[in-house]
């Protein structure tokens, strides 16, 4: 997902790295706080956010950031008991009037929370997945829409 907005790069950065960002916008990811001692970006870092879903129920996922370019990008990988569920970035990118920044989402290599559901319906998982990504889409245009509100004026 992308969203153009009027702001310089440094104001936009602040937004996206901040963790917390997120739990203010999505339907299901409620909290967010740094592990460890932590308390920025910074590759290594870890934090642990903690959602609920209708479908899934309950849980915390910890993740950790695996790459930064300062300004431009930052990504971090949800770990799961069997490897890493998902990727997750953000990337800023300047334009002559302002900025692009874009969320975006993988999911797997590794088992995430769809994997009882599609074990159990293998023939449903286009759908599941299908309707997860939706949900996901819809959590980062909230996402982008929310940053979009706070720098322009």
């Amino acid at each position: 997902m992308t969203q153009r907005v009027r702001c310089d790069v440094a104001t936009l950065w602040k937004h996206v790295t901040d963790i917390t960002l997120p739990a203010r916008c999505s339907t299901e990811l409620e909290t967010v706080e740094w592990l460890d001692g932590s308390d920025h970006v910074e590759v290594g870092a870890r934090f642990c956010g903690r959602s609920k879903h209708d479908a899934f129920g309950d849980w915390e996922a910890v993740c950790e950031v695996v790459e930064v370019e300062d300004q431009r990008r930052w990504v971090w990988n949800v770990i799961g008991l069997d490897g890493i569920g998902a990727t997750w970035g953000f990337e800023v990118e300047p334009t002559s009037d302002g900025a692009l920044v874009r969320q975006w989402g993988r999911m797997g290599p590794g088992p995430s929370g769809l994997t009882p559901a599609i074990v159990a319906q293998p023939d449903k998982e286009a759908r599941i997945v299908a309707r997860r990504l939706s949900e996901w889409q819809q959590n980062m245009q909230a996402n982008l829409e929310w940053i979009r509100s706070q720098v322009e004026v």
